[in-house]
């Protein structure tokens, strides 16, 4: 099952060039159970991405593009009177496929937006009184643009929360760029990639991430690192419960995925970026995106052992 996982690393790094270890984060947050939210610049590759996990996992994708006229009926679907039958048939909306890239959902109202929360959070919809579960698995791709702001909804921190990780792409390096100018367009490699995992197999992986061990002195060691959010001046406010068992599952996530069953100090130190960057606020701008300079801090002062 192993070598199946590195498959699928292989293949996406394939087409999205010298981003393996974005790739390796991308990955893990799905076999955590998690939703991932991707904040780039246009153009760096965050929709190449979403669509070579759906392929390579076989999932069905759909993707929505977020504007401010969107409708929460065009995201969960909505009923239409059929004159034959005399009754009201439901048409599906985009949320029910199994990976759901939501493009920059800054862009549409509140109102929108917390259709699709709601749809990430209960794993169902509630429409028209009738509650419908969403497939089994059900991952959500969120990307917005952090540059341009004007007609936004920026995501409140309670919905930032729902998101397992966040990630950036970033340029990539010289020679990746070469081999991306001089290879074939990214376009016409995706539909050539086959599924590595079928439902059954990404089903028992994910099964296997909450059975990978984790020691007591491991547990203290995230509990330190919790601790210190909330108790240092710099912060503020702290990592919630809920940020503390994303912590832990996304280590044990990144434990598997490096063919261990047990988490070591490392797993979570390589996960802490993506998982409290967006969790966490500096005390002197609590508005602002002071995440990822307390987490070096966090890395830097709590002691693994």
């Amino acid at each position: 099952m192993h070598t199946k996982l590195d498959a699928c690393l292989d293949t996406i790094n394939q087409v999205l060039l010298g981003k393996e270890a974005q790739v390796r984060l991308a990955l893990t947050c799905l076999l955590a159970r998690g939703h991932l939210l991707i904040e780039d610049l246009p153009g760096m590759g965050k929709t190449t991405l979403s669509h070579a996990l759906a392929k390579v996992l076989g999932l069905s994708f759909q993707r929505i593009q977020f504007t401010s006229d969107l409708l929460p009926g065009d995201i969960l679907g909505t009923s239409v009177f059929d004159k034959d039958s005399g009754q009201f048939l439901f048409h599906p909306g985009p949320v029910f496929a199994e990976l759901v890239l939501a493009d920059e959902i800054n862009r549409a109202t509140p109102k929108s937006q917390s259709a699709l929360l709601e749809a990430m959070e209960e794993g169902q919809v509630t429409i028209e009184g009738a509650t419908r579960p969403l497939p089994d698995p059900f991952f959500v791709i969120a990307t917005q643009n952090p540059i341009s702001q004007s007609g936004t909804f920026a995501l409140p921190e309670s919905q930032l929360d729902r998101f397992l990780m966040r990630l950036s792409l970033g340029y990539p390096a010289r020679a990746a760029e070469k081999a991306l100018l001089l290879g074939e367009p990214r376009r016409s490699v995706l539909p050539t990639l086959d599924a590595v995992l079928n439902h059954a197999e990404l089903a028992k992986l994910q099964a296997e991430v909450p059975k990978v061990r984790v020691s007591d002195a491991l547990v203290d060691y995230v509990l330190r690192l919790v601790e210190a959010t909330r108790t240092q001046p710099q912060f503020a406010w702290g990592l919630s419960p809920r940020g503390s068992l994303a912590l832990l599952a996304a280590a044990r996530a990144w434990a598997l995925l490096a063919e261990r069953d047990y988490v070591i100090p490392e797993d979570v130190q390589a996960v802490l970026p993506s998982v409290a960057g967006h969790r966490l606020r500096d005390q002197a701008d609590p508005a602002g995106h002071g995440g990822g300079a307390l987490v070096q801090w966090l890395l830097r002062e709590v002691p693994a052992l």
